[in-house]
Order: structure tokens, then C-alpha cells, then sequence
């Protein structure tokens, strides 16, 4: 998995032969400054973008194989032990039915045909296209991992995944799931600490919280309009970004920069929180905690709002639960690799609002 904060590739080995996902072992490899600049750049409109994308995703196949062999010479296996790679590949547009009649698309850089003759190992990958092909919005899709994960028989669950956007997914607990995308997670955040102190993100929120609220700026981003839309609904760094941001920031030139990092932890938060907090006043289940993985997770000062903002709910790291904040995604695309091999299809509509369940996936063989 490389995700929306663009930091690198995360590998997860994993084992469903008893039931619940055993992780045998996790590797992780940074991306390279002229890489992740690259793919940064693919999210808006630019010169040469098919031969720049082509190119990008030839490097990121590389890394998925240079983890994958990694993670195998430390576990001690070889790739005919393995079944399949699940195969995420990089989002850099999402649009999902926001054009004309002719539907929607998101794109995720990935050329599972070199990974396949990389690694020798079958790649699963593409799994976003049937979805919005379907109606879906092609996201969240990680819902499904947290109910084979998270869920309680005896409460309602959230998982909030805080990455470059944040989403989160309700397990309820006669067996229903909902899930969408709250908005910016990470990605306003780290735009902003790495532009005025050369740091990749605000290490525990530590710089963020030594600012001031610059409230009228909050009230300002928050009327984005698509924190109104109902529920199915996701976005990405296509409305999130720098220049969105620079926007919002036109009639607050003098701010201290630390404001405005505290001012984004509060969107985050605000988000977040206001998700929670709409489904359960539109529902009669209460969310018992409220369970954080991502980066966001290590950010003490977003954690410490996110408890404040939902007081009657125990805002908990992933890690409580057995798994590292930093490996969810990565176990989650494996959990949906093996549906995709195994022809499971999944229930897309109360997740995603595609039109029934589908299988997701196009399977690559070695």
C-alpha cells in the first residue's frame, strides 16, 4: 500500500489460514524526494502527464518488488510460498461521478504486469475501477478489512483512517457497515510543516499546538462544500490541496505559520469528529470508541481533539486492537487480494453506493 500521504510503500505479509489474518511480517521503504515530487505533481493537470505517469508507476513497481523481497529474506520464504500480491498502486486522480454522463474514473498508478515478472508472484491490483464502474464512489474500500478486524458483536465500532485524507467506517453491531471519506487528513498538514520547517509532518503535533485557532479561517474551510454532502461520498488530493489551501489563506497573509498548522489539526479533528458525531444523531447506535489508524494516529496533539470532540466515545489507537496504525491499510489490501482470488464478492452499496456487490480486482498472473 502507498497511500495518500505519499510517503512511502508499506508490505504486509499475511496468513488467513486460521481464520482471523496472522501478519507474519512488515517492511516499509521511503519514497525518494524526486519520486514523491513526481506523483505530487500527477495529481493536478500538467505537461506530459501519460509519459511522467507511465514512468512514475515503472519506479513504484520497483519498490513494491524491493519490499516484497524484503519482507520475504526476513520471514524466510520465497515467492512460490506466496499466493498473491494485493496491489494498491498510487491514487493520483480520483473524480468518481462527478463528470457527465460518462460515469466517473480514478486513477491509481500501477503496472501489476512488470510487479508480476519483478517478483514472480500472481499481483492482484485495479481494485477501485469495477466499484465506480458500478456507481460506486471507488472508495473507501478498507471498511470491509475493518469488520473482519474490528468488529464487536455487542457495540458499534468506528475506524477512523487518518492518512493524507481521513475516512472513517461504522461497524455496527447488527452487522451493517457504512464508510466514506470525512476530508483532509494529513495532507493539508504536512504540506504546510514540510513548506515552513523542512520537516516531512508535525511529529506529534508538537508544532501545531504551540499556535493560536485562527477561528475565522476554520469557519472559512469549513464551508467547503463537501463536508455537506451526504453519505456515500469520497475526495482525495484533487480538492485538498495546496492550492486549496493558498485559497483559503488569501485574507490571512500575516498569520504566524504555526496558526495556521493548528488551525488544519482543528479541521482535521473537526471533520472527523463532525462524522461521528452526524451518524449518531441520524442513528440510534452508539459509537462505544473510536478506533485510529493511519499516521494521524501518532499525532498526540489530533488524538488528544478527537477525545475532547467526542466525550462519550473512547478515541483509541489501533494498536489497542492488535495492529499497528501503520500497517491497517497494507492488511486490508492483502484481505482484499484474497477476496478477489477467492471470487468473493463484497456489499458495496451502504460503503461505497455502487449498485450491488461486485468482486474486486483484475488478477495478474507470474
Amino acid at each position: 500500500m502507498s497511500g495518500t500521504s505519499m510517503d512511502g510503500v508499506d508490505a504486509a505479509l499475511v496468513d488467513f489460514s486460521k481464520g482471523k489474518p496472522h501478519i507474519a511480517g512488515i517492511e516499509s521503504i521511503q519514497f525518494a524526494i524526486e519520486l514523491r515530487a513526481i506523483l505530487l505533481a500527477l495529481n493536478s493537470a500538467g505537461d506530459n502527464e501519460l509519459h511522467n505517469a507511465a514512468l512514475a508507476a515503472n519506479a513504484l513497481m520497483r519498490l513494491y518488488a524491493q519490499a516484497t523481497h524484503a519482507l520475504l529474506a526476513k520471514v524466510g520464504l520465497t515467492p512460490q510460498d506466496i499466493r498473491a500480491i494485493g496491489a494498491h498502486g498510487q491514487t493520483v486522480r480520483h473524480r468518481p461521478g462527478q463528470l457527465d454522463e460518462s460515469g466517473g474514473y480514478t486513477i491509481q498508478l500501477c503496472n501489476p504486469a512488470l510487479l508480476a515478472e519483478l517478483t514472480g508472484i500472481d499481483v492482484v491490483a485495479d481494485f477501485r475501477s469495477r466499484d465506480v464502474a458500478a456507481g460506486g464512489q471507488g472508495a473507501p474500500l478498507a471498511p470491509f478489512f475493518h469488520r473482519a478486524w474490528f468488529a464487536q458483536q455487542s457495540a458499534t465500532i468506528g475506524v477512523l483512517n487518518i492518512g493524507g485524507i481521513s475516512n472513517l467506517t461504522i461497524l455496527q453491531s447488527d452487522g451493517a457497515t457504512l464508510g466514506f471519506d470525512c476530508g483532509p487528513g494529513n495532507a493539508l498538514m504536512d504540506f504546510w510543516v514540510a513548506k515552513h520547517t523542512g520537516q516531512a509532518f508535525d511529529a506529534g503535533g508538537v508544532w501545531g499546538a504551540s499556535g493560536q485557532l485562527m477561528p475565522a479561517l476554520l469557519s472559512q474551510m469549513l464551508a467547503e462544500p463537501y463536508f455537506a454532502l451526504p453519505y456515500p461520498k469520497s475526495t482525495g488530493r484533487d480538492l485538498f490541496n495546496a492550492k486549496w489551501l493558498a485559497q483559503h489563506l488569501t485574507d490571512h497573509t500575516q498569520a504566524q505559520p504555526q496558526d495556521v498548522q493548528r488551525t488544519l489539526l482543528e479541521l482535521t479533528a473537526h471533520t472527523c469528529a463532525a462524522s461521528a458525531d452526524s451518524y449518531q444523531k441520524h442513528s440510534d447506535q452508539f459509537l462505544k470508541e473510536l478506533v485510529v489508524c493511519g499516521g494521524g494516529a501518532f499525532n498526540t496533539a489530533l488524538m488528544q481533539r478527537l477525545q475532547v470532540l467526542l466525550p462519550k466515545t473512547a478515541v483509541i489507537s489501533s494498536a489497542e486492537r492488535g495492529l499497528s496504525p501503520q500497517d491497517v491499510e497494507a492488511v486490508a489490501f492483502a484481505w482484499l487480494a484474497r477476496q478477489c482470488v477467492e471470487r468473493t464478492a463484497l456489499a458495496l452499496t451502504s460503503v461505497t453506493g455502487a449498485r450491488g456487490s461486485r468482486i474486486l480486482g483484475g488478477i495478474f498472473p507470474a
